[in-house]
Order: C-alpha cells, then sequence, then structure tokens
C-alpha cells in the first residue's frame, strides 16, 4: 500500500516545494493536482521536473477553469495523455455538477461505454471517478451519482474505476464505513482519500471532525487492498512555518503506518498471547 500526499493539502507553496516536503517526510509520493501553476506552461516538462523530486501516483484533473484546457472532458483527456506520456498509473476526475449546469459535460460522462478502454487509453491509465461531498445547511449534494449504491452501479456499467473520498461521504453520513464496504467489494476502488470532517468543514486532520478515522483504517487494514491512500488536507489544517509543516507531515505518516501496516496486527496478536501466558508463582 502506497502513501501518498496531495499537493492540494499545501496549494499555498510552490509545486516543487510541496513535493520536496511530501519526500523529506517519508510519503511515497504525491497526488498532483492540476491548477494554475499548469496555464501558459509545458505540462509534460512541469510534470518531470517534479517527478526527479518525488514520484507521481497520480493526477486530479482541473475542478476549475484553466487557460488551455478547455472543458471537463478536454482536460480530463489531457490529463489522461499527460499521465501516459510520464508513466503515471491513475488520473482522478468529479462527476458532472448538475447545479453548475455542466449538461454537456453531463451528457459526455454518460455517452462513454468504457472509460478505461475509452479515455484510459485501453488500460494504459487508470480512470477513477470521486465520491463527492453533501454541503450547506440543507446538505445537498451538488453532483450527480451522490448515491453510493447509483454511483457503484454507474463505474461498474461503465467500467469506470473509484477515488473513496472519506470526508466527502463522511459529510453526508459520519458513519461512513458501510458506504466504503460497498465500495471496497465492488473491487473499483483504486485510491482513497483521507481527512477527517466535522461541523460543515472538510479535509480537517484526524481527530479534528467526527469521523471514525482510526476505525475505518483499522478496517481497511483488514481487507486485501494495496493500492493508494492520498493525504488530503485543508492548508489551514497545518502550520506556517516550513520546518513545523515537515514535523507535522512525519507525524500524520507515522499514524497512517502504524494503523494501515499489516505487521501491526502481528504484534497485536503476539501482545494478546503474551499477556494470556499465566505467570509463575503469581
Amino acid at each position: 500500500m502506497h502513501i501518498s500526499l496531495s499537493t492540494g493539502s499545501l496549494f499555498t507553496l510552490p509545486l516543487h516545494k510541496v513535493c520536496e516536503l511530501s519526500s523529506q517526510a517519508g510519503f511515497d509520493g504525491v497526488e498532483l493536482i492540476i491548477n494554475q501553476d499548469f496555464q501558459k506552461v509545458n505540462p509534460a516538462k512541469l510534470v518531470a521536473s517534479l517527478q526527479e523530486i518525488t514520484t507521481i501516483h497520480s493526477i486530479h484533473a482541473p475542478f476549475m477553469p484553466l487557460d488551455g484546457w478547455g472543458g471537463p472532458a478536454d482536460s480530463l483527456r489531457i490529463c489522461i495523455e499527460l499521465a501516459a506520456e510520464r508513466s503515471i498509473p491513475l488520473v482522478n476526475f468529479h462527476p458532472p455538477s448538475w447545479m453548475g449546469f455542466e449538461v454537456g459535460f453531463w451528457r459526455w460522462f454518460y455517452s462513454v461505454h468504457d472509460f478505461q478502454k475509452e479515455i484510459g487509453r485501453d488500460g494504459q491509465v487508470i480512470v477513477t471517478i470521486e465520491n463527492m461531498p453533501w454541503v450547506g445547511k440543507f446538505k445537498i449534494n451538488p453532483h450527480i451519482l451522490s448515491n453510493t449504491q447509483r454511483m457503484i452501479d454507474f463505474i461498474n456499467e461503465h467500467n469506470l474505476f473509484m477515488t473513496f473520498d472519506c470526508t466527502h461521504m463522511g459529510s453526508g453520513k459520519a458513519n461512513f464505513i458501510n458506504d466504503f464496504y460497498l465500495c471496497y467489494e465492488s473491487g473499483r476502488i483504486r485510491n482513497i482519500h483521507f481527512s477527517d470532517y466535522g461541523h460543515g468543514r472538510e479535509h480537517l486532520l484526524p481527530g479534528h471532525g467526527i469521523l471514525p478515522l482510526t476505525r475505518f483504517l483499522n478496517h481497511l487494514r483488514s481487507t486485501d487492498y494495496q493500492s493508494t491512500v492520498t493525504l488530503e488536507l485543508d492548508p489551514s489544517e497545518l502550520p506556517k512555518a516550513e520546518a513545523v509543516i515537515l514535523e507535522s507531515l512525519k507525524e500524520i505518516l507515522a499514524f497512517l503506518r502504524k494503523e494501515t501496516g499489516k505487521d501491526n496486527d502481528r504484534v497485536r496478536a503476539f501482545d494478546q498471547r503474551f499477556q494470556s501466558v499465566p505467570v509463575k508463582g503469581a
């Protein structure tokens, strides 16, 4: 299992600095969010320079308009081409927004019969869709496929993989683990976005919200999941000073490795057996 850092967690810093901090903290790599830094530059050259610092495990397609990238469908295709050129295995994107009147994107989305074949270059690049959050006072999800079972049915029918976002699922239901298992049992999860949620705020540090994240990681450890877990935080959750950011990232990574490590199960089992052995003379 790879543990990755979303570059969006530190989007206030230059991309090269984010990659450096990720590498220094010990993450296995990053998920690269395509943002304003990719306007009016050669994307492949920029990505290549970042890959000299750390591994890029995935690309997150733009979720806002960028000069030269076209609409959502066009930008997704450009991301796929970029991933194929730079040997990046996965590209993630958001589903169409009904509230944002993304009608053209919606029609295109449903016109694709096989995402891995038609969009992912016949399986060369894994294409994943992300579950989206419930927002506002009335907890409305502004994107299509907000119902978990409908999402699963769609990705099965259209050969689309999934990025499971904990904070997004938790924004609609604090006990999101049952929904995780529904998605996991589909065999379609290839990436997990990990962060907390609480009081209307997304992408919080573990423990700053209300989600049962340690229990979730314990459940995850008991599965056969071998793909990527991506830490995706709001930058306001991290300190301002780079040295303190680095120490914070190291601490969070240690927590993730401890709670997802298979060795942890063996240690606990040994401890339980040891404690059950009667002590002579006691």
